[in-house]
């Protein structure tokens, strides 16, 4: 899709309805529960007809997911770029997942759901693992410029972009398993993270 068509008003439209529809889906879920949140009520208070949710995602699921987990691939993304210039690639990470860590509790309910659903859902484990590669590429784009002495077609960027990813997998399995705080679980897992970035 070229710039110019990304811009158009029905592209925008369909974005911005899309984003709604997951929005409503993930707060209904959290405030009723998965299992208690039809497609119908999404459809409802979204404003939008149900065939219209069907354009968008296949389930409920899938809607619920990205409404969960496309604020924080904003969110993430701005706190890595708020940090220090003088960061090295990882500091800046730990850095940015620690200034996360307040709102990780907010979000657990619907964090662990998701979770447990992947393991039962083929079909949903391979949407979040579609989402996961978005975030690598988002997480690589921000580390890039602070890897010193980059060649072309270096793999540092994006191998600590997915060692993060990995680290946050890692993590959330461990959190399901046997409990703690996930904070510090995702603290714990980036900071054993080794990838030269000189």
């Amino acid at each position: 899709m070229s710039h110019s068509e990304a811009e158009t008003p029905s592209v925008r439209k369909r974005r911005a309805t899309k984003a709604r529809i997951a929005a409503t889906a993930a707060r209904l879920a959290g405030e009723h529960g998965l299992s208690r949140t039809t497609v119908n009520r999404i459809a409802s208070e979204a404003e939008v007809a149900r065939a219209t949710f069907f354009r968008y995602y296949e389930t409920k699921e899938s809607a619920v997911a990205d409404g969960v987990t496309a604020p924080w691939l904003t969110l993430v993304t701005e706190a890595i770029a708020r940090q220090p210039a003088r960061l090295s690639p990882k500091d800046a990470l730990v850095a940015a997942f620690a200034e996360l860590a307040d709102q990780f509790p907010a979000h657990g309910d619907r964090i662990s759901e998701l979770a447990r659903l992947n393991r039962r859902s083929p079909a949903l484990d391979a949407w979040t693992a579609q989402t996961y590669l978005r975030y690598e590429k988002a997480i690589t784009e921000q580390l890039t410029p602070r890897f010193a002495k980059l060649t072309e077609h270096d793999p540092r960027p994006r191998l600590l972009a997915a060692l993060t990813m990995a680290a946050i997998r890692i993590s959330l399995d461990e959190w399901i398993a046997h409990g703690g705080r996930l904070p510090e679980l995702v603290h714990g897992a980036l900071t054993a993270i080794t990838v030269d970035p000189n």
